[in-house]
């Protein structure tokens, strides 16, 4: 069994903050009700996420959704399908929920959540999608332990995806892609393609299934490249979770997204 070198993510309870009143969204995202999941709500949920969406439908998960865009606007393309976004800013988890809201749709819920121990959260092959949009790519060499694409990561989406399910990655740097299509080396995942710039040469998945976020439309204001890669699930065993070896980094729950964080 491997370990990582990260604090294990525990939820606190609002009255364990030092400074509870200094932010805001901390009360806030527990007191907002529907379409937000506290932490502690989201643990419940594990092994029956019909019933937290009140249907029995595919569960698609986005990790660090931002301001919400893709999530709102991917869960009201596809009514037939459950869609969790998991984000840890408490200020995201708000601007996520409200874009859900105006959006109007009911299969869509946001939880606050580390996306480095998403195990606790997901059974094994119970996750039909998997999204993640311009995550921070730590370029520097001794940042790359903060780096959610990578060996961590790859391994906990062969756990979580069933077979067939696709993992699809947008990002503004190269570095996330070539540590990611590294990363995938000997695990049950097929690496269908990988696009570099994706205003040029298209996406590797239907344009029509999609959603251009804000960091994606910014970057071709730019005329700066996106790039996008394209993960299956396919037969074979996954990685055992991994042992936590110390808080050697990573935000615990502070209300810092530390690492984990992505965007839209």
């Amino acid at each position: 069994m491997s370990t990582i070198r990260r604090r294990r993510f525990v939820p606190r309870p609002t009255e364990d903050y030092a400074l509870p009143d200094l932010n805001p969204y901390l009360k806030l995202h527990r007191e907002f009700g529907p379409p937000v999941l506290p932490a502690e709500t989201a643990l419940e949920f594990r092994d029956r996420w019909d019933e937290c969406f009140g249907a029995a439908r595919p569960l698609h998960l986005e990790i660090g959704s931002g301001n919400g865009f893709f999530l709102a606007g991917m869960s009201a393309r596809h009514p037939d399908q459950n869609w969790l976004g998991i984000e840890i800013r408490f200020k995201r988890v708000i601007l996520c929920a409200k874009k859900i809201q105006a959006a109007g749709v009911e299969n869509a819920r946001i939880a606050r959540y580390d996306a480095w121990w998403l195990d606790d959260l997901f059974a094994p092959g119970s996750v039909a999608g998997l999204y993640v949009n311009h995550p921070d790519p730590w370029e520097k060499a001794h940042q790359e332990k903060h780096r959610l694409m990578g060996r961590h990561f790859a391994g906990l989406a062969s756990r979580l995806l069933r077979i067939g399910a696709e993992f699809r990655l947008k990002t503004d740097h190269l570095v996330n892609v070539d540590s990611l299509c590294r990363a995938v080396e000997g695990l049950p995942l097929e690496l269908v393609a990988r696009v570099e710039d994706i205003a040029a040469n298209g996406t590797p998945w239907d344009p029509a299934d999609d959603i251009r976020t804000n960091y994606q439309s910014k970057f071709e204001r730019r005329d700066e490249p996106v790039h996008a890669v394209l993960l299956r699930r396919i037969p074979g065993e996954a990685p055992p979770p991994p042992v936590s070896a110390g808080a050697e980094t990573g935000a615990g729950d502070d209300g810092d997204p530390g690492p984990a964080g992505a965007d839209d």
